[in-house]
């Protein structure tokens, strides 16, 4: 199965995630297909960026993202611009 995920690229005390799309059965750091996006939690306000393009194909074709990452997109999805 393929999961869409966050895999941690920090140093230590200092997190930083890519979001990647990898086989479920690779190892968080590990091996992944593509990498899609980047989230900062340590920046204020906390930088997620994310190909929206991309998120869209690989839902398409089946894969699942984890609830860390669901939550995330909820939280950081970007408002329409207003209409006038």
């Amino acid at each position: 199965m393929v999961k869409v995920r966050l895999a941690r690229a920090g140093a230590k005390k200092r997190p930083f995630y890519r979001v990647v799309v990898s086989n479920s059965r690779s190892p968080r750091d590990g091996r992944f297909i593509e990498q899609i996006g980047t989230y900062d939690p340590k920046a204020n306000p906390a930088a997620f960026m994310i190909d929206a393009g991309r998120l869209q194909h690989w839902i398409s074709v089946g894969a699942q993202t984890t609830d860390t990452l669901r939550r995330l997109i909820l939280k950081h999805k970007p408002e329409a611009p207003a209409a006038g």
